[in-house]
């Protein structure tokens, strides 16, 4: 079965002997049976193995190519209680010719053969380039579809097989496939040995897969192979969307095999959000069905990435980290520069969220040339107000040389809670809004005062949550933040600390350090945060992984729950996470009405809430279908 819409995969090259194909057939067999036992869905073995490809003229002798047929009965015989599908290379007599074939079984019969389209001057001197016409040839007392062809494991994955040279083509048969709706391309391949091949090779699987949106799984003749001439890579490798899973370095020991799972459902849905993946369905005849073999979830052996909006590889996220401070500086600037405004304002709280936005603002103001003064910093301490966090925001602010100002809001709060009649010790979302809303109501009037455009600071995250207030800080005149999850946003941050000045990085260190929070219930006895966001929402970091893909992939709850398991199965329990996930399909959806009528921000990774080309759906949508899946 699919489970969680992952498909195992495998490519091995067996031990080799040339020119002897029941040899040959024994040796793909040792291999397919160590498959079997690590539940191997799809197995790729290499191009023409059973004869061996180097056989030259032997090719021209009819023992040759009668001893393979004879082999690939033997496989048939020995594999007929296997459901695995298997893909193995072999000469073929059909239709007059002799092609270089792939011949694709399952449960001991033979669902097809593809023969390779495009042969080099010395293939031609034995071989007849296969056709795209679909016919019929006889094999091994089956009369079985012969062409190009795709392969069905029922609505799970389809299966598309190419030989060698022909995904070098301008248009590849894969590419063609993946138009009419293949899922993974299989590539059967005799890839001679050359210095620097193996990094082509490898730079080629990721390239094709991430063009195509699809799985490539490829195996090579090996060592084993004649060496009159050349020697034969043994190279496998299998790859996802651009993303190598798994490979071989050349040469190592015949009769090994490399395996991972492939995610069908995500190559799908990537597909489906695409404006280039117009399927071109392949007619009828074009379709040979095939079953899917059983995989339990513990054979699914894929490495998840925790922080899926934040690159793994240290250079790449330095670069990320520029990147998203340039975009948010250079769309800032822009809407300064079209509204002929010279100045900004936000709150400066002492928190993540906020700091960002400042370097943002203090980078837009160099790009306009415009002195850091120009930027107009509000601390709006309320309730909940840390010394901690208020200090912190004063040292950020008097250290990138933008102006500070210090309103109090908490008179202005309890009047308003007297005027409608609030009972102060009573503690609820009136009397955390409140404040939320005075701050906002504050940061507008001096917007319009100062003649200053007020920048927003709340993240995607929380827009994600909702953890933010209607008509207070869900609102400004353009939100710089938007496009950022939270654990981005914290990347960036500490990678410009690192950089900082001493009293910049200084202050931003002792931001990081904070745990986060409003702040819009008192702090405790000892005058600390006692209002902690993570304590009530869960961790950020599992939050963002949900969002990320239940955006991206469209993951549905039970599949979000496995791949959270995978990824933080050493931070906290699957109680937790099934907890957190059911809290955050609940809160998604209820709290969409805020996300309706964002303020306009910059889009900076390929994920987004905003009503604008982004997210969307009606406010009035039910969480009702995806949280039933926990019953």
């Amino acid at each position: 079965m699919n489970t969680y819409g992952f498909l195992k995969v495998a490519a091995g090259c067996p031990k080799i002997r040339v020119a002897d194909p029941q040899h040959n057939a024994e040796a793909a067999l040792q291999v397919i049976l160590a498959a079997r036992e690590e539940q191997i869905q799809l197995l790729v073995l290499p191009e023409l193995y059973l004869s061996g490809c180097s056989c030259g003229d032997l090719f021209r002798q009819d023992t040759l190519i009668l001893a393979c047929e004879s082999a690939l009965a033997f496989l048939l015989e020995q594999t007929a209680e296997l459901d695995m599908l298997c893909v193995v290379g072999l000469p073929v007599r059909a239709a007059g010719r002799l092609c270089n074939c792939a011949a694709v079984l399952q449960g001991g019969k033979l669902l097809g053969l593809v023969p390779k389209r495009w042969l080099s001057a010395e293939e031609r001197r034995c071989f007849s380039p296969g056709f795209a016409e679909i016919g019929t040839a006889r094999l091994c007392g089956q009369e079985v579809p012969f062409g190009e062809l795709l392969f069905e494991m029922g609505t799970a994955a389809t299966i598309a097989v190419e030989l060698g040279a022909d995904c070098q083509a301008p248009v590849s048969p894969g590419a063609a496939y993946v138009q009419q709706g293949a899922d993974l391309v299989v590539n059967l391949s005799a890839e001679v040995l050359l210095v620097g091949e193996d990094i082509r090779r490898g730079e080629w699987l990721r390239q094709r897969s991430a063009a195509c949106v699809c799985g490539s799984v490829y195996a090579s003749a090996g060592p084993g192979e004649s060496t009159s001439a050349q020697l034969y890579s043994g190279a496998c490798g299998i790859a996802e969307n651009g993303m190598t899973l798994s490979e071989t370095e050349p040469l190592l020991p015949e009769g090994s095999f490399v395996s991972a799972c492939i995610d069908t459902t995500h190559l799908r849905a990537l597909r489906r959000n695409s404006p280039f993946w117009e399927n071109v369905p392949a007619s009828a005849e074009f379709r040979v069905p095939a079953g899917l073999p059983e995989l339990e979830s513990t054979r699914i052996d894929r490495v998840f990435e925790p922080h899926p909006f934040v690159p793994r590889d240290g250079q790449e996220r330095v670069t990320c980290c520029r990147e998203v401070l340039e975009i948010q500086a250079r769309a800032l600037a822009k809407r300064l520069e079209y509204t002929g405004i010279r100045r900004l304002i936000l709150g400066l709280s002492g928190g993540l969220d906020s700091a960002l936005a400042l370097l943002a603002c203090a980078r837009a103001m160099a790009l306009l040339g415009l002195p850091a003064e120009e930027v107009l910093c509000l601390s709006l301490p309320g309730f909940g107000t840390t010394e901690r966090t208020r200090q912190n925001a004063a040292r950020l602010a008097a250290s990138l040389g933008a102006e500070l100002r210090e309103i109090d809001i908490r008179p202005a709060c309890t009047q308003h809670m007297q005027d409608i009649g609030h009972d102060m010790l009573v503690r609820d979302v009136t009397y955390e809004n409140s404040q939320a809303r005075e701050r906002t109501q504050i940061l507008m009037d001096l917007a319009n005062q100062e003649d200053a455009l007020l920048v927003g600071t709340g993240n995607m995250s929380e827009l994600a949550l909702g953890w933010c207030t209607y008509g207070g800080d869900q609102m400004s005149m353009y939100a710089v933040n938007a496009g950022l999850s939270k654990t981005l946003l914290r990347r960036v941050v500490e990678w410009y600390a690192a950089a900082a000045s001493a009293e910049t990085r200084a202050a931003l260190e002792d931001i990081l350090a904070t745990p986060v929070s409003p702040e819009l219930l008192p702090p405790d006895g000892q005058g600390l945060i006692l209002q902690k966001t993570e304590e009530v929402l869960g961790p950020y970091e599992v939050h963002d992984f949900f969002l990320y893909h239940f955006l991206r992939f469209s993951d549905p709850p039970n599949k979000l729950l496995f791949l959270a398991e995978r990824a933080f199965a050493e931070r906290y329990s699957p109680e937790q996470l099934r907890d957190w996930l059911k809290l955050f399909l609940r809160r998604f959806f209820s709290q969409q009405f805020k996300r309706a009528c964002l303020p306009d921000s910059p889009a900076m990774v390929p994920l987004s809430l905003s009503p604008r080309g982004g997210w969307q759906m009606p406010s009035d949508a039910q969480a009702e279908a995806w949280l039933a899946e926990f019953t």
